[in-house]
């Protein structure tokens, strides 16, 4: 059965704990990373701590995803985004991969700040896939075996400056300024008869308390064992690592139709991209200093509730 792991702040002590109802059973040692918070506790030892000794309101939320892990991405995964983003569905045969610095990870409460410079800041929520292994060599993911390397999921939030990461086609800058990762509140380590539950979640993301994204991971176009599989042939995997999933649609980008395309094709790099950023400022959808994002992950039948991100936007400071 799924457990719920946070990591959190304490009078002045980092520590690791299971959380059951609003109450947290103290995980005992110091674990410097998530790679050896996984590897020193096993599902089976977590469900044998003693009770509960504190509230969850008494402790801060950190990321249960620390700063020395990688941080990998998948992009234009859900057929919905694809369509908005511009995409034709049945023309993508790629799975789209890039990397977000991890020094972008924070909290799920934390401020997310808006670089000055930055007008067009956008959310999407995703599910974000905790490995529980390394593989260091090429290896076949099915269904069956997913559970040896996947040891839990989180909400990732994948804020990104889209008057950067389109104009300079800058997929890791773009995404990658610190504060844009938040993640948690809750790890939820997952059982093997878990998983099958990753193909039926839903997600959604509300910015001032409206509903932007509202989709369920039967979505995804690429899932975790072909993702796993992929990404196993090109590079090593850590345990502890994480790999967000991609988002549904509803992002506050809006790519132009394609005969735009083609004939801003016929201009100047700098006036295409110029149009571009000043057609997409009018759109009253991106973020802005004040601004609140929300962002849930659930199943319906209620064994998987990896609670809620709260994010203020705020200016970067002058």
């Amino acid at each position: 059965m799924a457990l719920d792991v946070i990591r959190f702040n304490h009078e002045g002590r980092t520590q690791w704990g299971v959380l059951e109802r609003g109450r947290i059973r103290i995980v005992p040692g110091e674990f410097a990373t998530t790679a050896d918070f996984l590897r020193a506790n096993s599902m089976e030892s977590l469900g044998r701590l003693g009770p509960a000794s504190l509230d969850e309101s008494a402790v801060q939320l950190l990321s249960p995803i620390t700063r020395n892990q990688q941080v990998i991405c998948q992009g234009a995964n859900y057929r919905s985004h694809m369509l908005e983003s511009g995409l034709d569905p049945n023309e993508k045969t790629f799975n789209m991969i890039f990397r977000k610095a991890s020094s972008s990870i924070v909290g799920a409460t934390n401020d997310v700040v808006r670089p000055a410079h930055v007008r067009l800041l956008d959310y999407e929520v995703e599910l974000g896939l905790v490995l529980g292994a390394d593989v260091t060599s090429a290896k076949i993911f099915t269904d069956a075996n997913l559970h040896e390397v996947i040891a839990g999921i989180v909400i990732v939030n994948d804020y990104s400056a889209r008057d950067v990461q389109i104009p300079e086609t800058q997929f890791y800058k773009g995404k990658s300024y610190r504060t844009f990762a938040p993640v948690g509140p809750r790890l939820c380590l997952l059982a093997k008869e878990d998983l099958p539950r990753l193909g039926n979640l839903r997600m959604r993301l509300m910015v001032n308390g409206q509903i932007r994204q509202d989709a369920s991971t039967a979505e995804l176009v690429f899932g975790p064992a072909e993702t796993l599989t992929e990404l196993s042939s090109v590079q090593d995997l850590f345990t502890g690592d994480l790999i967000a999933t991609g988002t549904p649609a509803g992002c506050a980008l809006r790519v132009p139709p394609k005969i735009v395309q083609k004939a801003g094709a016929l201009l100047s790099d700098r006036a295409r991209y110029r149009i571009f950023v000043e057609g997409q400022a009018k759109r009253s959808a991106y973020l802005k200093p004040g601004d609140v994002v929300e962002a849930t992950i659930w199943s319906d039948d209620g064994l998987v509730n990896l609670g809620t991100q709260r994010n203020r936007i705020v200016a970067e400071p002058s």
